[in-house]
């Protein structure tokens, strides 16, 4: 009889045993007891303006029950934001707003405390706590200009020289309509830069916003200056074309394979798709490529002469020219043309007209075989539909060095050398920089009426 109550607690013991040691290890492994606590991240530089919210974002897989926000400057703490949360939620974002402190105050201490909704702990949850220090700075940048050229046409060109300084600095640049952003180059010495601007020919006349030098620090504080640019039109020339099954069957379809697109199977759908997503691509690739290789060394003088056109060379096709195509009788689409058109000799030589380096030399569909070189201050010359090339990627080229010839590869039937002038990427009108006394009076003058000022200044 002892011996069987003996086995009916051993037994019963057993069970608690088993019991015990389940439970524990449910609480252990189980999901609703999982021990991770959340994750907490301030999306900030390290730096505040006191004007900005400051985005907080916090994580856990069993969700988020309530959060704390204190910030504390020397000796003083005090709760700024509080949320309990009865839905689960996996992720919650939140702002903090901008605290007032005195001027004296030069750093603050924002501290975030969070539960998730674990059973562990005694169903408390997981505590998260984290600080983050950042510096106030409510200073803007300095950005002023120095000198800019008188006017600016459409299509055209301009010089400009700025002046940016801050302790914190983080961007600078200058804007044209806000739809443009074009790099400033150190200029001279730290603190002073220039840049080339262009006026994107798509952009029209009564479209004309402004052009801003913007400034901005890590607090995100901006300084926004307005450069004055006069502006004028550009009279511009439209030309009606005719595409013939010809033309799509011997120059759109193979440009198109040899850019890796399908095929379309109606001819106004095989020209439109050259004409339009092809080009457009080619034209993007075009100013990635010129923006990405731009030297931004710091310069002291600006040597660039006059462009000139291909020796013995008739012009066959102008800078800005709005070509509208007509099948059978139809307008199937409109495109501009920019830079211009040479012809001469088949496999005529190309030569540069100032040194430089090339940063591009590869088959671009529409545009067939084509070399992009970096003369610097964000201006390069673009060479297109070339039968060969003389040169390769990266090597430096001198003025007056033969480094193409010209072809018929890409979008075109006839041998010629298309010649674009690219400031940043974007085609501006070669005339301008073709031009002795355009360059001199609107970009070389420009950069010495700045030169004296910067080296006078501290």
């Amino acid at each position: 009889m002892r011996r069987q109550k003996s086995n009916l607690v051993n037994i019963v013991l057993g069970l608690v045993f088993i019991l015990i040691i389940g439970g524990a290890a449910f609480v252990y492994f189980s999901p609703l007891f999982e021990k991770e606590p959340a994750k907490i991240v301030l999306k900030s530089t390290g730096y505040w303006n006191l004007k900005d919210d400051l985005t907080v974002e916090l994580s856990d897989k069993s969700g988020i029950r309530s959060y704390k926000v204190y910030y504390k400057t020397n000796n003083n703490v005090e709760e700024i934001a509080q949320n309990n949360i009865s839905a689960k939620q996996d992720k919650v974002i939140f702002n903090i707003k901008p605290i007032s402190l005195t001027p004296n105050i030069k750093k603050v201490t924002i501290a975030v405390e969070a539960y998730d909704n674990s059973f562990w702990n005694f169903f408390k949850g997981n505590a998260t706590y984290k600080e983050f220090t950042l510096d106030i700075d409510r200073k803007r940048p300095l950005a002023r200009v120095l000198a800019n050229s008188y006017n600016i046409r459409r299509g055209g060109s301009a010089a400009v020289v700025v002046e940016v300084k801050d302790e914190n600095l983080k961007d600078k640049y200058i804007t044209f309509n806000n739809d443009y952003r074009f790099e400033l180059i150190p200029y001279i010495k730290e603190g002073f830069y220039m840049a080339i601007v262009a006026w994107p020919i798509d952009i029209k006349f009564d479209q004309f916003s402004r052009v801003n030098l913007i400034a901005v620090d890590e607090a995100n504080n901006k300084t926004i200056t307005k450069i004055p640019f006069y502006i004028k039109d550009l009279k511009i020339k439209n030309d009606n074309l005719n595409i013939s099954d010809g033309f799509v069957s011997q120059v759109s379809i193979p440009v198109l394979e040899k850019s890796g697109y399908d095929i379309p199977e109606k001819t106004v759908d095989i020209f439109i798709k050259e004409n339009e997503d092809l080009r457009a691509n080619n034209v993007k690739t075009i100013r990635e490529e010129s923006v990405k290789n731009m030297s931004k060394e710091l310069v002291s003088n600006f040597r660039i002469k006059p462009f000139r056109r291909l020796s013995g060379s008739k012009t066959v096709a102008g800078f800005a020219e709005r070509r509208s195509y007509f099948y059978e009788g139809e307008k199937i689409d409109e495109a501009w043309h920019l830079g211009v058109d040479w012809a001469s000799i088949k496999h005529a030589d190309i030569k540069v007209s100032n040194k430089g380096k090339v940063v591009f030399s590869n088959y671009l569909g529409i545009y067939g075989n084509s070399l992009i070189i970096d003369h610097g201050f964000g201006l390069q010359t673009l060479y297109a539909h070339t039968s060969q090339f003389n040169v390769a990627k990266n090597e430096e080229v001198k003025a007056g060095q033969v480094i193409a010839n010209t072809g018929s590869t890409g979008a075109v039937f006839g041998d010629h050398l298309h010649f674009g002038l690219l400031v940043q990427g974007i085609e501006v009108n070669p005339l301008e920089w073709m031009d002795k006394n355009w360059i001199k009076t609107r970009v070389s003058n420009i950069l010495d009426e700045a030169k004296q000022e910067i080296r006078s200044s501290k």
